[in-house]
């Protein structure tokens, strides 16, 4: 039933000339399923408050709730479609009073851990992009088909949001921002193996796919108490996010796998000072995937002591700064940062390697993320102490990866067995640190086991690494001709 309603409201979605892409039907399908969310969690906690005795307070006013404006129920139980809003009037009342109310939450919310909060900074950051008030009538009335009540229909209704979302990240250049392959996040998470009463923590929070596996690993964990569930739920899970629609996304995700207000902030991450970062906010796990090939401005440059415009190496010092002593990590990164031969690279290389004991380097193969091109690694490392050597494992399928061969558990199976005792075998080697180059502490995927260099570099990286150093001996001419 879930699976049609959700095929029925892309089907409107389509229609709508408000809604151009995946990204738009995601974005609108969102906000909805919030609200609808919304009602049945009010709902419940109105009901316990009756069965104990006790007067429940609504976090929205009646005319604000679902049940009222949206999905006005007749005797049977079925939409009342006499009372119901539809067309022009629908779309007025949504647009010009439900979304101002919805978005002062954020003024009249007591913290930012509050779901008044979340409220009011979701509905600060989108709009409503369906303009036809037929058709905004048409999927209301597929939404108000789900229910949220069992564990089993939330369990089904964050599958098929997932599913979205990966739609969203196939759908162009940029998806990898939305969608990291949910097997790799599994292992990753295997790997660092995060335990209760760490703080977990994502400052390229994108669809929140790494806090929402991490809630399943944690959760799926034997004989867990109220207390770690409360703890689960209140405080292990933090991240940031900068853009508006990626942040809606994360907390509708969030919420479907079962965290009620998530811990998630909409900023820009980068904007932070790492200089200002002290050990009360420091987190004992990071998981994270950057967006790469961004560019920075030299203002946003300015908060970290490595300069570079590179965005992913600027998350990566934001990642190591923001780790406490003995906390892991586990961080994809383009593979060119461990060869990059500028003296941002070199210099994070050495930041990495001395800071941190890189232990594991999983070098993934072309086509992982599907829509982006770039090949990647996973870097594993643990704050507080430096590298005696580093084991990698290439990572190799036996199948070109794409949209119709993704990624799955079964391929990442070996690379976690090898993992546990750095084995060496066909896949996989060790490098001692003393044996790196000191001058370039390269890091290249050479695998000794057939000769091959890995980590070859395609023409867009090496311009890339051409312009960066332009841009470098730029700044050194201007800073001479500034003393002459």
């Amino acid at each position: 039933m879930f699976e049609q309603a959700f095929k029925n409201i892309d089907d409107v979605l389509w229609k709508e000339a408000g809604c151009a892409s995946e990204l738009d039907y995601t974005e609108q399908t969102s906000w909805l399923l919030f609200l609808k969310y919304l009602d049945a969690l009010e709902g419940e906690k109105a009901m316990e408050a009756e069965l104990s005795g006790k007067a429940y307070e609504f976090i929205l006013a009646e005319p604000y709730r679902w049940e009222r404006w949206a999905a006005p129920k007749n005797a049977d139980g079925k939409i009342d479609h006499n009372t119901a809003l539809s067309g022009d009037d629908l779309r007025e009342f949504v647009d010009h009073t439900l979304f101002p109310y919805l978005r002062g939450f954020k003024q009249r919310a007591s913290g930012p851990n509050t779901i008044e909060y979340k409220i009011g900074e979701i509905f600060g950051e989108i709009k409503n992009k369906i303009h036809s008030g037929y058709n905004l009538r048409e999927i209301i009335d597929h939404i108000d088909e789900l229910r949220f009540q069992s564990q089993n229909e939330k369990h089904e209704l964050s599958h098929l949001y997932e599913a979205k979302i990966k739609n969203m990240g196939n759908a162009g250049r940029n998806g990898g921002e939305y969608y990291t392959p949910r097997p790799l996040i599994r292992a990753i998470i295997q790997v660092v193996q995060p335990r209760i009463g760490e703080r977990i923590y994502d400052g390229a929070v994108g669809s929140a796919g790494f806090l929402c596996e991490a809630f399943s690993y944690l959760t799926s964990r034997p004989g867990l108490t109220t207390s770690d569930l409360d703890t689960l739920q209140k405080r292990t899970f933090h991240g940031k996010e900068k853009k508006s629609l990626a942040y809606v996304i994360a907390i509708m995700n969030m919420i479907l796998h079962g965290i009620e207000a998530p811990n998630i902030i909409h900023t820009n991450t980068l904007s932070e000072n790492i200089a200002d970062i002290q050990e009360r906010d420091r987190y004992d796990v990071v998981l994270a995937n950057p967006p790469f090939g961004g560019k920075e401005r030299k203002e946003v440059q300015q908060n970290f002591p490595i300069k570079t415009g590179e965005t992913a190496f600027l998350f990566l010092q934001h990642f190591i700064k923001i780790l406490r002593a003995g906390g892991r990590a586990g961080i994809v990164i383009k593979n060119t940062f461990l060869s990059n031969t500028d003296n941002a690279s070199v210099s994070l290389r050495k930041l990495l390697l001395e800071s941190c004991n890189l232990h594991t380097v999983l070098d993934l193969p072309g086509g992982t993320f599907q829509g982006a091109g770039v090949k990647t690694v996973v870097l594993f490392f643990e704050k507080g102490a430096p590298t005696r050597k580093v084991w990698f494992y290439q990572l190799n399928p036996g199948r070109n990866m794409g949209k119709t061969n993704p990624l799955n558990d079964d391929d990442l199976a070996d690379f976690l067995t090898q993992q546990q005792t750095f084995a060496d075998s066909p896949q996989s080697w060790s490098i001692d640190a003393a044996s790196i180059d000191q001058s370039t502490f390269d890091l290249s995927v050479k695998n000794p086991n057939n000769g091959e260099e890995v980590a070859l570099r395609s023409p867009e990286d090496i311009l890339d690494e051409i312009a960066a150093l332009d841009a470098e001996s730029a700044d050194v001419l201007a800073t001479i001709r500034g003393l002459l």
